[in-house]
C-alpha cells in the first residue's frame, strides 16, 4: 500500500511479535506502519508466525498484504532478515513449512541470533529471546498452553465486548489487563531482562534488541543495552536505528483523519 507522504527513512527496523495466524494479530496496523517506514535492514525479531495457537487460522487480506510487501521489499534490495521465536520455533528447521493457510516467505534471510553493528560501530545481539526463558518456560508445552489461553481469553473479550459497555478509549479491558498481567509475572520480575544482558556481555556487544515479552523497552542495564521491540497485539511498538546509530524505541497510532500517522519516540530509560 502506498501512504500518502513520504515515508520516513531509517539505517534498520525491528519489528518483533506480529503472531499472524492467531487471533490477537493486527496486522492491519503493522502494515500501516510499515506503509510509513523504510529501512535498509528490516529484522522481524521472532513470533512473526504463531503455529501454535490451535483453532482456526486466522488470516485476514492484511496478513497476506504485509507478507508481499515485505517479500517484494526484500526482492528490491532491503534486506529482511527473519529471526524465529517460539511460536514458531519450528521454522528453525529449513525443511519446516508453515501450516496450510498460512503462506510463507520467499526471500528472507533465516537466523536464530546474529549481532547487528550500528551506524555508530555499536554491536548489538539480537534474538527473539525465548532462548532466555526458565527451563520449564522453554518447554514447547508451555507454548502451546500460552497460545491457546490467549485465544480463549480474547474471543472471550470480543463476546463480552458485544454484550457489555465498552472500557472508556485508550483504556484496556479487563481481559487485556488479564493478560498484560500474565505477560508481567511470565518475564519474572526482571530476570529475563538480565539473562538477556549477560548473554549480550558473554557476546561482546554493547546491548540486547529482542521481543518476546510483549513488554516494549529501551534502557541500559549497567551499561549494557537492554532493547525490546514489543509486540504488534497489544503495544504496536517498534525499534527503529536511524543512518547516525542512535536506537529509537517508537510506538504507534493513527489518529482518524491525521494527514500523517503519528509515531512517538521514547526516551533512552536511566541506567539500572
Amino acid at each position: 500500500m502506498s501512504p500518502a507522504f513520504a515515508p520516513l527513512r531509517l539505517k534498520s527496523l525491528f519489528l518483533s511479535d506480529l503472531h499472524l495466524g492467531a487471533r490477537a494479530a493486527r496486522p492491519k496496523a503493522a502494515l500501516e506502519f510499515l506503509a510509513a517506514h523504510e529501512a535498509e535492514t528490516i529484522y522481524l525479531v521472532g513470533d512473526i508466525f504463531d503455529i501454535w495457537h490451535g483453532g482456526r487460522i486466522h488470516w485476514p487480506r492484511e496478513a497476506e498484504e504485509l507478507l508481499a510487501e515485505l517479500d517484494r521489499r526484500a526482492a528490491t534490495g532491503t534486506r529482511v532478515i527473519y529471526l524465529c521465536g517460539n511460536h514458531d520455533a519450528k521454522l528453525r528447521s529449513p525443511e519446516a513449512r508453515l501450516p496450510a493457510g498460512m503462506t510463507a516467505p520467499r526471500h528472507w534471510q533465516r537466523h536464530e541470533v546474529l549481532t547487528h553493528e550500528a551506524a555508530d560501530g555499536r554491536r548489538y545481539l539480537v534474538l527473539h529471546g525465548d532462548q532466555c526463558d526458565s527451563r520449564l518456560m522453554r518447554q514447547h508445552f508451555m507454548t502451546r498452553i500460552g497460545s491457546r489461553a490467549d485465544a480463549f481469553l480474547r474471543g472471550l473479550d470480543d463476546w463480552l465486548g458485544r454484550r457489555l459497555t465498552p472500557p472508556a478509549p485508550g483504556r484496556p479491558s479487563r481481559i487485556e489487563r488479564a493478560i498484560s498481567t500474565f505477560n508481567s509475572l511470565f518475564v519474572m520480575g526482571g530476570r529475563f531482562e538480565a539473562r538477556l544482558v549477560a548473554l549480550a556481555r558473554s557476546a561482546k556487544a554493547d546491548g540486547v534488541i529482542c521481543g518476546h515479552s510483549h513488554k516494549p523497552m529501551l534502557r541500559s542495564i549497567g551499561g549494557t543495552l537492554y532493547a525490546n521491540c514489543g509486540d504488534w497485539v497489544d503495544s504496536f511498538t517498534a525499534l527503529i536505528e536511524t543512518h547516525e546509530g542512535a536506537l529509537r524505541l517508537v510506538e504507534w497510532a493513527r489518529p482518524p483523519h491525521a494527514t500523517r500517522p503519528k509515531t512517538s519516540f521514547g526516551p533512552l530509560a536511566q541506567d539500572a
